[in-house]
């Protein structure tokens, strides 16, 4: 009992701090995104400057960030048993990156930053009172737990996600504890500071019959590919932009310009955070491809090297697919939208589980069934493709009938 006292002691003790001061991050960066949205819509050329905010970034990332520059996948390695430093340079740079590219219209999202965020302050936490070891990845992945629990108000998917997205098929349990009180601590501390978060409505529960099956066993399979097609498309666009343009200034500059031309000449609509398209997709008025649209801008900006995110833009794609989804299969559009907001996003992170979870604690345990059939689907159909490149894949999804222990990185 006594050492089961200390480890509650010592964890509680870490926990707290993280999540206090993630909460204190997370608040002030989803205020800083209202502002600077709000800022944009009112002012719709100052996506012209876009590219500016690109060379500026790439610039202070390529002379003060050092490893900074690894992001996520940093903090993913990390929490994996890595031994680089996270710095804590990478928080100015990430939080001030990721605003200003909303700012002008970059289309990312907020997940990258908070979860970056997270994984340094909990890394200075490690250095400071001198945890190593196993501990301070158990702390790494409490940091980034804490983060992703209060941007998007999901303690328990948070808790989950970052340990489930470390290793696919396994979630590391011995960090439950402090995972779970990190992202605890954090989300409540973000509810005191007055952020809520929005949450939408699925609608009325259908009668499970074999026709909805059916249905919904399609759907599930084309949120899997969408989410494969999304992590794909960003591999791609980074190694094409990385070979025509080398420089990485000159990268995020021209990268920007692509985003800029297509946003005057086609449409504004899929440019920055854009939550308008979750509000769309549930309420069954979202325009036909919206998926598509936002899918296209949101590659090109971070394939140009903009920083964000790509959860909350996965979000969107997956709920204006099931809407227009729901549409070709005569199944409710809210229904079907708040399926592919999880089903699309556990495809790209290859993380069922806490989808699943994010799925009951956003909409409600009536859909739980649903939700996990979905995410099932999904994630088997993605493959071996994925937004984080750090991820361990222990063993292949589909096994015939072998099974290879051996930890191999993807």
């Amino acid at each position: 009992m006594q050492a089961t006292g200390k480890y509650m002691a010592k964890w509680l003790g870490l926990s707290l701090g993280i999540g206090v001061i993630m909460g204190g991050l997370s608040t002030f960066f989803l205020n800083s995104l209202t502002f600077v949205t709000g800022l944009r819509e009112n002012n719709s050329w100052i996506i012209i400057f876009l590219p500016l905010v690109g060379l500026c970034f790439s610039f202070l990332y390529t002379k003060y960030g050092k490893n900074a520059q690894g992001g996520n996948n940093l903090v993913v390695s990390q929490a994996n048993g890595g031994e680089e430093k996270i710095p804590l340079r990478l928080i100015p740079l990430t939080l001030l990156g990721t605003i200003f590219t909303h700012l002008t219209g970059g289309s990312v999202g907020r997940e990258g930053t908070a979860v970056q965020m997270g994984g340094s302050v909990a890394d200075f936490f490690a250095r400071f009172f001198k945890i190593t070891g196993a501990d301070r990845e158990v702390l790494i992945a409490s940091g980034m737990a804490a983060g992703f629990s209060s941007v998007f108000g999901t303690p328990l998917a948070g808790t989950v996600f970052a340990l489930e997205v470390l290793i696919v098929g396994r979630i590391r349990t011995e960090a439950l504890f402090p995972a779970f009180f990190a992202a605890f601590f954090g989300n409540l501390t973000t509810e005191m500071l007055g952020v809520h978060h929005t949450h939408y409505l699925m609608g009325s529960l259908p009668e499970l019959t074999w026709v909805l099956f059916i249905k919904l066993f399609f759907a599930g399979i084309i949120f899997g590919l969408v989410g494969k097609l999304f992590a794909y498309s960003i591999k791609q666009v980074k190694k094409f932009y990385g070979k025509i343009w080398p420089n990485p200034l000159l990268r995020n500059t021209l990268g920007g310009v692509v985003v800029v031309l297509l946003g005057i000449l086609v449409t504004k609509r899929y440019l920055g955070l854009s939550t308008y398209l979750l509000d769309d997709a549930f309420s069954g008025v979202s325009h036909v491809g919206d998926f598509l649209g936002k899918l296209i801008f949101t590659v090109l900006s971070l394939g140009a090297g903009f920083q964000g995110g790509e959860v909350t833009p996965l979000f969107e794609i997956g709920a204006t697919l099931g809407a227009d989804l729901g549409r070709l299969l005569n199944v409710s559009l809210p229904f079907l939208a708040g399926l592919g907001y999880i089903g699309v996003f556990a495809a790209a992170t290859n993380t069922p589980i806490a989808c699943f979870i994010m799925g009951i604690e956003l909409f409600g345990g009536d859909y739980s069934l649903y939700f996990f059939l979905v995410c099932v689907l999904a994630v088997l159909i993605s493959g071996h493709e994925g937004i984080y490149s750090s991820q361990f894949f222990p063993r292949e999804k589909i096994t015939h009938g072998k099974t290879n222990l051996n930890l191999r990185k993807k």
